[in-house]
């Protein structure tokens, strides 16, 4: 028999059909009339003929004909949404699916797994499994690992050995010893009472980091859950069933506690779950809809769940990814603006960076040759200032290597701490099947991945910092020898000026997002918890700093093709007309005053690297021999162009 979860007025109610002849209008009255047999005051209506409604899918949010017959019009199991007239105009109005409605039409189940077993993820796989590009299973060795260590507990629970955790509460109550009888009624209450977030839901990406980290965590054997609920868990992940999980509330020791409670709070068929078929409903509804059953906690379980560092870890993971890519896109954006600004390339000699042989450095400083060297790519605009009287640049162009350097040297420290993180246990109890013992210990400190997540976001924001202060030299016409504000009829047009105000904005902006939360603590759990990392909002800040960068750098690069549209018809080097071709494919030049924020959008979502590195690695290996391409990190910003750039065989380098 069809059966089909409807969403009235918050609610969701589970609505059988006997007959899928039977109408769209009619599944629309069945629901309100349970919604209203459910309120004691019938919910505001006398009866159900007084309730005028529409109804629609939850999946997309498609408005369905109330006289088309349910099995033409609906999937069994399908999620839909009535919506009460007036009710969309009243602030207390909750739809089924607030935001993000554009999810539903990016998801594709994926084919492809990716085999964890607790000690080789990286951050590039998370990443791919937060888009929902892999499924999840489990390798053989990692399969036994977390079988010898159930065993252990299992051991303990049949000795009735008083172990923190599993025979006892926890936090202040750790020499509270429970009776074996309500050890799994433990851990359901350890999961329910520590759901506490507020704030946001975390997007379906990031849940799914979350998900797919803490699984890679229980992989590795320390955690003492058994095989049966985590490969439950690996089903849940698999069918992106994603919990309501709020992004504030940890404090980052131990571990990330509220945000993994809420995701474990799902598994059990407990508050909201999210997926692409149903939007935002009832965990067991969205879990039943899927063909699964909510995991039933054993002892110990419900600890294995919730301790851990992955959320901070799992954010940082993005943090870093995206932090790689915006940093070797300021390279290409800042080689173009120095073109523009008619700079030398003297400054990126390899004698000078070799006396200070720091390995970002040397590498940004290449990067720049490769893309400016007139030699390798004849510049009609360098060549129309070759004889000119400066002798140096600015700072912000001649310092571009030591700048820049630093900041991809400080995205590789913290790539390190976060690939280490990302692969170790960090529970309490920790479960050595070896010894046949627990070990209470402090691996749930978040302060390492919190102290490395200031410190990113400290490193990344020069980026912007500096991106700025080019931006400033290319819209004044006393240092950039064009006109004010790049635009024809100044006065008449304002052009870049407020685009301009907005990078200053972003950037003062992240002066105080840089203030480090790590050096916060707060002690908690009546001082059983006395010192915490406050990595969660290191994370949440980290990735805010990194889109503001993304943004001042999208100006940049707008402001920078601008500028060349001053210089025709002279061209400049051959990757850099690669790159500003790809900025024109989506914002066409600015011949007088528009609407800007798209063209500033449509920019931030470009790719530019991935036109630029061909040309990069080419020259790497005519001028570096023993040197070998490199692969960069395809960390995407939902780039609108996703396209292979390939250089022609026929073009001349």
């Amino acid at each position: 028999m069809p059966r089909y979860t409807v969403h009235v007025r918050g609610e969701w109610l589970a609505v059988p059909c006997r007959d899928a002849q039977l109408t769209v209008g009619w599944l629309g009255r069945e629901a309100v009339r349970r919604y209203i047999k459910n309120k004691p005051d019938n919910g505001g209506f006398a009866s159900v003929d007084d309730v005028r409604f529409l109804v629609r899918r939850c999946k997309g949010l498609g408005l369905l004909d109330n006289e088309d017959p349910l099995e033409v019009a609906l999937e069994d199991n399908e999620f839909v949404e009535v919506v009460i007239e007036g009710d969309v105009m009243s602030p207390d109005f909750i739809p089924s699916q607030p935001e993000g409605v554009y999810l539903y039409s990016k998801y594709r189940e994926p084919e492809k797994y990716i085999a964890l077993d607790g000690d080789s993820l990286t951050t590039e796989d998370l990443v791919s499994l937060g888009k929902g590009h892999y499924k999840i299973k489990l390798t053989p060795t990692a399969e036994k690992k977390v079988q010898k260590s159930r065993e252990v507990i299992d051991s303990i629970v049949k000795e009735k050995t008083v172990v923190y955790g599993i025979t006892t509460g926890f936090g202040k109550f750790a020499r509270t010893v429970i009776p074996i009888n309500k050890l799994e009624e433990l851990q359901v209450n350890l999961v329910r009472s520590h759901s506490s977030g507020v704030g946001k839901p975390l997007i379906p990406e990031r849940c799914r980091m979350l998900l797919a980290l803490r699984i890679n965590v229980l992989a590795k054997g320390y955690s003492g859950v058994s095989l049966e609920t985590l490969k439950q868990v690996i089903e849940v992940f698999n069918a992106s069933c994603l919990p309501y999980v709020p992004e504030k509330g940890t404090v980052g020791a131990s571990g990330d506690l509220a945000p993994l409670s809420h995701l474990a709070l799902g598994l059990i068929g407990e508050g909201k779950m999210w997926s692409p078929k149903s939007g935002w409903a009832d965990a067991k509804y969205v879990l039943e809809a899927h063909g699964l059953k909510p995991v039933v906690l054993k002892p110990k379980e419900g600890l294995a769940l919730i301790n851990g560092t992955q959320m901070i870890t799992s954010l940082g993971c993005e943090a870093v990814e995206r932090a790689s890519a915006i940093a070797r896109q300021a390279d290409i954006v800042a080689a173009l603006t120095l073109e523009v600004l008619k700079g030398t390339t003297r400054a990126f000699d390899t004698d000078i960076h070799a006396v200070r042989p720091h390995r970002g450095q040397i590498e940004v400083a290449f990067r720049f040759r490769s893309l400016l060297d007139s030699d390798h790519h004849p510049s009609e605009i360098a060549e129309s200032h070759r004889f000119c009287d400066r002798v140096q640049d600015a700072y912000t162009l001649r310092c571009c290597p030591q700048v820049h350097g630093v900041v991809n040297d400080t995205i590789a420290f913290v790539k390190d701490i976060i690939t280490t993180e990302i692969n170790s246990a960090t529970d309490n109890p920790m479960v050595f099947a070896s010894r046949g013992e627990t070990i209470s210990g402090g691996n749930f400190h978040g302060e390492y991945p919190a102290k490395a997540l200031d410190y990113l976001a400290i490193g990344v924001h020069e980026l912007a910092a500096i991106s700025e202060r080019r931006i400033e030299r290319l819209c004044n016409p006393s240092l950039s020898e064009l006109p004010a504000f790049l635009v024809a009829e100044g006065g008449l047009n304002s052009g870049f000026m407020i685009a301009h105000c907005t990078a200053a904005a972003l950037v003062s902006e992240n002066k105080a997002l840089c203030h480090p939360s790590s050096v916060d603590s707060l002690s908690t759990s009546a001082a059983t918890e006395d010192h915490v990392s406050m990595g969660g909002w290191a994370a949440r800040k980290a990735l805010r700093v990194i889109e503001h960068v993304e943004q001042v750098l999208a100006i940049e690069l707008l402001a920078a093709c601008q500028g060349i549209e001053f210089l025709r018809p002279l061209r400049t080097t051959t990757p850099l007309e690669k790159v500003y071709d790809l900025v024109r494919s989506v914002v066409r030049p600015w011949i007088k005053d528009r609407f800007i924020a798209p063209d500033i959008e449509a920019t931030h979502r470009l790719l530019v690297w991935e036109v630029a590195v061909p040309y990069i690695e080419k020259y790497r290996m005519e001028h570096i021999p023993e040197s070998r391409p490199v692969s960069p990190t395809a960390f995407s910003l939902e780039s609108l162009h996703k396209n292979s750039f390939k250089i022609p065989e026929s073009e001349d380098l």
